[in-house]
């Protein structure tokens, strides 16, 4: 392969690491976020998938997320089904890492509770915020969208 055929490759694999900028939210700007929305406040969503099949779930009502930079610039992400939320926190004395999308998410009061996965619903993880040492949001750019 020549120099001028690795030019398109170089600028994807360019554009695919630059554009998944991560963001932070701590674990008290989550909870503010997430003041009086809780597993009865959760409403039916209709997403389409990337090959055009659409799914149906309960879902949390936020509609943007606050979060902050790495150097701690305020920034909003608009919630959609490809956003990502990466939980660090300590269990059984080591560090774990769960991956979430963030509308499947909710939180009662001392926990951390969503869905890891679109298609089974009934399985669901449950942290203790006092538990989360870091949380990381971005947009996974995943070809999930909202049916309105």
């Amino acid at each position: 392969m020549n120099k001028k055929n690795l030019i398109p490759f170089f600028i994807s694999g360019l554009i695919l690491f630059t554009s998944c900028s991560s963001y932070l939210i701590s674990v008290d700007s989550l909870k503010e976020q997430f003041s009086g929305i809780d597993s009865t406040k959760l409403i039916n969503v209709n997403v389409r998938g990337p090959i055009g099949e659409t799914y149906s779930y309960l879902a949390n009502s936020i509609q943007s997320i606050k979060c902050k930079d790495k150097n701690g610039k305020p920034h909003e992400l608009i919630n959609s089904p490809s956003i990502e939320l990466r939980v660090t926190y300590s269990a059984e004395n080591k560090s774990k890492k769960t991956v979430y999308y963030f509308d499947r998410l909710y939180l009662s009061d001392c926990c951390m509770i969503g869905v890891q996965s679109r298609f089974i619903s009934s399985i669901k993880k449950t942290i203790p915020l006092k538990d989360i040492s870091k949380i990381e949001i971005q947009d996974g750019r995943k070809n999930f969208h909202y049916i309105k």
